[in-house]
């Protein structure tokens, strides 16, 4: 088992298939492989998303946040196998329990918190929680699956 505790972005490319403008995470932090990890996603007023979300006050969506906790999952879940694009894809496959309990504005950073619950053959489920410092602006069960 490796003793890596951070993934830079080039090192996140080389795990999931995510590119600009879909890759929401910059960085995977506290590693402890197949357990858990933090990942990193500095939300800026040049993400494309917000020219239409919305005019008044800009928010991250919902939607986002949540596929930025999955991207974390998925990258714990690459690193822990030892296993990188070429030779193996995790999508997402539920979310449940989703909660969004304060909005994400530029300048923010995002860190989500993501804890596996369990795995069974090629399933991994996981326990996210997003912050903005301290603050819990989100949360839910994700679960995603392998494909070979």
């Amino acid at each position: 088992m490796t003793k890596k505790k951070e993934l830079n972005i080039e090192e996140i490319k080389k795990l999931i298939p995510h590119r600009y403008p879909f890759l929401l995470i910059d960085k995977l932090i506290e590693i402890e492989p197949n357990k858990s990890a933090v990942g990193i996603k500095n939300v800026t007023f040049n993400e494309n998303f917000f020219q239409g979300h919305f005019e008044s006050m800009s928010v991250m969506p919902g939607a986002l946040i949540i596929e930025s906790m999955a991207q974390a999952a998925g990258t714990l879940v690459m690193f822990s196998l030892k296993k990188n694009i070429e030779n193996l894809s995790v999508y997402l496959l539920t979310i449940d329990k989703a909660k969004f309990r304060k909005p994400v504005f530029p300048g923010d950073v995002l860190k989500h918190q993501v804890v596996k619950k369990q795995n069974v053959k090629n399933i991994w489920k996981f326990v996210c929680k997003s912050f903005v410092d301290e603050t819990l602006v989100a949360e839910a069960e994700i679960s995603a699956i392998l494909n070979y």
